[in-house]
């Protein structure tokens, strides 16, 4: 039973909500992992490609400008994130696919130069589809991820 106290104010309704909101823990890394991982890995790979430019040419071009842009996309999906954004949730889960697809075309065609030994690209592939599907999997299930962002 619960007692008013002299005020009227129920105790219940004093109890702290404790219920996690917010860009924090997990959610905050994956923000930073979106604003500034993935655009230093972007600068990284492209700066190691361009040498290749003159050898590989257009495709190599139009790779790295569909990762420049899968980047900017990512950027846009973790200042939504961060803004608590309605919809954000979703549009994180779309930037995370369009992310694992551009890299399942970079592993699997020629056209980007790579020091991968012989044999360890499904490695590497396995290893970016498992990356991916567990940040999807977090916001899909996360509680906090349900709180800030109900209806996802």
């Amino acid at each position: 039973m619960v007692v008013p106290r002299r005020d009227g104010v129920n105790e219940e309704s004093l109890q702290v909500d404790k219920t996690p909101r917010g860009a924090g823990g997990w959610l905050l890394l994956l923000c930073l992992l979106l604003l500034v991982g993935q655009p230093i890995n972007l600068a990284v790979g492209a700066a190691r490609a361009l040498g290749s430019l003159p050898m590989r040419g257009l495709p190599l071009a139009l790779v790295i400008l569909g990762q420049l842009m899968v980047a900017g996309i990512g950027v846009g999906a973790g200042l939504a994130l961060l803004g608590s954004r309605r919809g954000a949730a979703t549009f994180a889960k779309g930037s995370l696919l369009l992310s694992a697809g551009m890299d399942l075309f970079v592993y699997s065609t020629p056209f980007v130069p790579n020091n991968r030994l012989p044999g360890t690209t499904p490695l590497f592939v396995i290893a970016s589809l498992a990356y991916y599907a567990v940040w999807i999997a977090y916001l899909s299930r996360s509680k906090r991820v349900q709180n800030t962002f109900p209806n996802t």
